[in-house]
């Protein structure tokens, strides 16, 4: 008899063995089936990756000064904002410079990506700027394919070839610097073209 007990003692210790480690791979699955889906529902989860975090078609917003009053209006087709590194994506954007004591300035570009971290709006394609004249400076027209508009301070710089046009004056130049506060500008390496004086 001893060998038959010590034969089914040994199979209930195989079984038992058996169910345990079954046991152990389920509460293992439920575990970590837990801890993803926890992971995915958890709200304050940050995307570290390089994956937009939203996107909104046909967009316009308003930038507000200190003073509670209209700065600058961007609108564009399509923003698309990257949580990485606080960048915002545009096609087609439009930059409308709203200061009531300056001549309004309209940018136009094929695409615009704004630093918000920096205040700053590099834009590239077809890069169109325009002034229109006042009591104090001529009309303005610029055209180039690349440039850094910086909202808060009115100035769009560029290093790339530009074309000008200041009242009649034609200037092209390798770089220029705008002020829209100022109604100043800085040009690079060109030459200028002036229209022919007027008879008195």
């Amino acid at each position: 008899m001893a060998p038959a007990t010590y034969k089914r003692t040994a199979h209930r210790w195989r079984l038992l063995a058996l169910m345990l480690t079954a046991v152990f791979f389920a509460f293992g699955s439920f575990w970590l089936v837990q801890v993803m889906q926890g992971q995915g529902d958890d709200p304050t989860r940050v995307n570290v990756g390089d994956d937009p975090d939203y996107i909104i078609d046909n967009f316009s917003f308003v930038r507000m000064s200190v003073d509670g009053k209209p700065r600058y209006v961007i609108s564009g087709e399509r923003l698309t904002h990257r949580p990485s590194n606080n960048t915002s994506e545009i096609e087609n954007p439009v930059v409308h410079s709203l200061a009531a004591e300056k001549p309004p300035m309209t940018i136009t570009a094929d695409h615009a990506l704004v630093n918000q971290n920096q205040n700053q709006i590099d834009l590239t394609g077809n890069v169109d700027i325009r002034r229109p004249g006042s009591g104090t400076g001529q009309p303005l027209h610029i055209q180039t394919t690349a440039m850094t508009f910086l909202p808060d301070e009115e100035i769009a710089k560029t290093d790339k070839p530009v074309k000008m046009t200041i009242g009649g004056a034609t200037i092209d130049s390798i770089g220029a610097t705008v002020n829209n506060a100022t109604q100043q500008a800085q040009f690079g390496r060109g030459h200028a073209t002036y229209p022919p004086r007027q008879p008195r």
